[in-house]
């Protein structure tokens, strides 16, 4: 080869080692990484066989992971749909000591590479196994040339292995030239780099989505009533999220999501209430009206019980003065029958309360008076006769749907509105930027009535739409809210149908919620069995 030649060969495969460092920084997929990096080593050495070998997590073992071998048609590994069969490597042996008599673990060990001429007659390395596979096959195994992959903290990560480089004029097998082992260990060098860099970025990945869930965790175990909200609202996210994509007709039959955008709606229906953190927790887990940090109810049955013996009293007062007098039998009987009303109606009076503080969907206003009624009774604490039920307990007790005040309601709200806050200060990849937006989105509907922006139709994504479907369908069916049973699905479905006609939520999303049976599937799954009842669909379809 003249001067020029080798320039030129020089040129061009510095070239080939760019265009492969590219292609390599530009993959994802670790298994076409490896076969990039095989592939380009066989084209530079002409080898017949190459075997890609990486450390195990352990650091106990060298595994293969790629195995090719022209000559013999072997393709396992890598891409291929032959898994590989053989056992892996043992980097030490049984007393705990480095592994050097097999050129794969030597090579891990001490980052040297090995340029072995002809297998039969190096010494020093055990390769019987090498020679009883030959026999077996009709193979010669001849040259070897074994080079570790290095991480940038010179860490050995794997080792390539390739075997019998093929003369191209002859068709003969070679030894490994100087020229093919340096090409190959740069090949090696940026191979390496590129798979420590996408395992850096999985595991940050897999840190980012621990942390993301611990935090999720955190917020449903803060509270016993909402425990595992936000685990389980993510599952019906992502259910809905496929079914669209795979939906062929209506306004979104041409929706589709890559894998990074997937990848971002699971990120925000995991992050959707994280501003949970910041509620107060006497709050969220308010199961009665009249709860704060102990339910007070006890305290109103008490008074009720302080009345009954009032009442006792004043009657055997009254029965004892008519004995004195020398009154009839009759009059006696009538103060009992008195009293008697009198402790029925008392009795019934502290049943409703106790009814009534419970909550509920909705309060006609003639309970709301009777409450009011009940609060003006008057009862003697400490001598002094005050209300049965002050203020504050009369407007609790008087709540027309749930457990909460508005101001409470207000503060329950504002979760929202620190879950947007936080996310937004977040300096997100660009792959995540519309986290915020899905995850800050899961409470607004589609007529401008919702919170915390009071955004319409058009000003929603798809994705936030995705997610208050999520969230409205899991506390619907949620069994372990404070102030309400979790419904059977068709209950659920019935009041999700009332929101769609309230343009609430968005009909064709709904729809493809029913027909692709997204709301079956999540209640196979994760509902008990006694909330799985029959749901008509066709009556929630294109009305």
């Amino acid at each position: 080869m003249t001067l020029k030649d080798k320039c030129a060969f020089l040129e061009e495969r510095v070239k080939r080692l760019n265009e492969i460092g590219l292609a390599l920084s530009r993959e994802d997929d670790t298994n076409v990484i490896f076969e990039l990096i095989m592939e380009e080593a066989k084209d530079i050495t002409h080898s017949d066989g190459r075997t890609l070998y990486m450390k195990s997590d352990d650091g106990k073992t060298m595994d293969f992971k790629i195995l090719r071998t022209d000559s013999m048609n072997i393709e396992m590994g890598g891409t291929s749909d032959t898994e590989i069969t053989f056992p892996s490597v043992q980097l030490y042996n049984n007393e705990g000591k480095a592994n050097m008599n097999n050129i794969n673990t030597y090579v891990a060990h001490t980052g040297k590479t090995l340029n072995i001429k002809d297998a039969y007659k190096e010494e020093g390395f055990d390769f019987s196994g090498t020679r009883s596979i030959d026999k077996q096959t009709g193979y010669r195994s001849r040259s070897f040339l074994n080079v570790p992959l290095k991480n940038h903290e010179d860490e050995i990560i794997g080792v390539i292995q390739l075997l019998n480089s093929i003369d191209q004029k002859t068709n003969k097998v070679q030894p490994f030239t100087i020229e093919m082992q340096e090409f190959v260990e740069s090949l090696a060098s940026q191979g390496a780099v590129v798979l420590t860099n996408k395992r850096l970025i999985e595991q940050q990945k897999k840190l980012f989505e621990a942390f993301i869930k611990l935090i999720a965790t955190a917020i449903d175990k803060k509270s016993s009533y909402t425990g595992g909200h936000c685990e389980r609202v993510p599952k019906i996210a992502m259910l809905l999220a496929d079914a669209v994509k795979k939906n062929t007709d209506g306004k979104y039959k041409d929706f589709s999501m890559t894998e990074d955008e997937r990848y971002e709606l699971y990120i925000a229906s995991w992050l959707h209430d994280c501003g949970k953190v910041a509620t107060p927790t006497h709050i969220v887990d308010k199961a009665t009206k009249l709860e704060t940090i102990t339910d007070r109810i006890k305290t109103v049955d008490t008074r009720f019980e302080v009345l009954k013996r009032d009442i006792e009293i004043s009657m055997l007062k009254k029965q004892i003065q008519l004995m004195k007098n020398g009154s009839a039998d009759d009059a006696i009987n009538k103060i009992k029958l008195k009293y008697g009303k009198s402790l029925n109606k008392m009795n019934d009076d502290r049943e409703f309360i106790r009814k009534t503080n419970r909550g509920g969907e909705f309060m006609e206003e003639d309970a709301q008076k009777r409450v009011a009624d009940i609060g003006n009774y008057k009862w003697a604490f400490d001598g002094i006769e005050i209300p049965f039920l002050d203020e504050e307990e009369v407007r609790n007790l008087q709540i027309a749907k749930g457990t909460l005040l508005p101001e409470e309601r207000d503060i329950i709200n504002e979760h929202i509105v620190i879950t947007i806050d936080m996310l937004e200060t977040l300096p997100y990849p660009k792959k995540l930027k519309n986290v915020p937006e899905f995850a800050g989105g899961h409470h607004e509907k589609l007529n401008g009535t919702g919170y915390p922006k009071g955004l319409k139709d058009e000003e929603m994504s798809i994705q936030a739409k995705i997610m208050a479907i999520a969230d409205i369908y899991e506390a619907l069916t949620a069994k372990d809210r404070p102030y309400k049973e979790g419904k059977k699905i068709s209950e659920a479905i019935e009041i999700m149908d009332m929101m769609k006609k309230n343009y609430e939520i968005d009909t064709d999303l709904f729809e493809i919620f029913i027909k692709k049976g997204v709301y079956k599937e999540y209640a196979d799954r994760y509902l008990d069995a006694d909330q799985i009842d029959e749901v008509d669909e066709a009556s929630f379809l294109g009305q």
